[in-house]
């Protein structure tokens, strides 16, 4: 008699990623770019970017709940290295409970001053963001690319995730050069990731 409440049992855990994320999305839909969180495919290849064997900090924006977090630390970054800013308060609760050590914020992200703080005077070897840039104005997006950049060592990227077929942060605005670094098919919708840098003489 206990089997048919153990399958429901496992649909249920396999789908409240899902469910939270799309409450998430109901709740805060500029916060949260997609009704559904980012793949397992996709997060990989945005935290291939990460150096482990630096043993630097790495910054992560929006980790909502938490597909790309999970990547990162399998990639081999230490909990203790991993500074993740969190908008929302649900998704914030989840990723304390699961992933213990990591440094989850609070906060807004393009607040950096403020969420950043407690690492004021720290260098990140590199940027990872699901922030969906394309609900906020351009002037916004260029803003935080550069001052994420400021925080960072020339050369050193921030990859972004998108749902549109341009970079939402427009080349030739800034101090950063504008790369595509893949385009995702394999995620709901197809995802385009673009990296964003600083060369050493800009």
């Amino acid at each position: 008699m206990g089997r048919p409440f153990d399958v429901r049992k496992a649909i249920v855990s396999r789908f409240d990623e899902e469910l939270r994320f799309f409450r998430g999305w109901i709740d805060k839909p500029k916060a949260v770019g997609s009704i559904v969180p980012t793949s397992g495919i996709t997060a990989r290849r945005m935290a291939s970017i990460v150096r482990p064997e630096r043993d630097d900090l790495v910054l992560e924006l929006g980790p909502g709940t938490g597909v790309i977090t999970r990547a990162i630390l399998e990639r081999g970054i230490r909990p203790e290295n991993l500074v993740s800013i969190e908008y929302s308060q649900d998704f914030v609760d989840k990723l304390r409970e699961n992933f213990p050590g990591v440094n989850i914020v609070h906060g807004d992200a393009f607040d950096l001053d403020t969420v950043l703080a407690p690492w004021k005077g720290r260098a990140f070897d590199s940027v990872v963001c699901a922030i969906p840039l394309l609900n906020f104005p351009v002037e916004t997006r260029i803003q935080l690319v550069e001052s994420l950049l400021d925080l960072m060592p020339p050369g050193r990227p921030i990859v972004q995730i998108t749902y549109g077929a341009l970079s939402p942060v427009p080349a030739g605005r800034g101090t950063y050069s504008v790369e595509r670094y893949d385009f995702v098919m394999r995620n709901i919708p197809p995802a385009h990731l673009w990296i964003y840098r600083r060369v050493a003489d800009a």
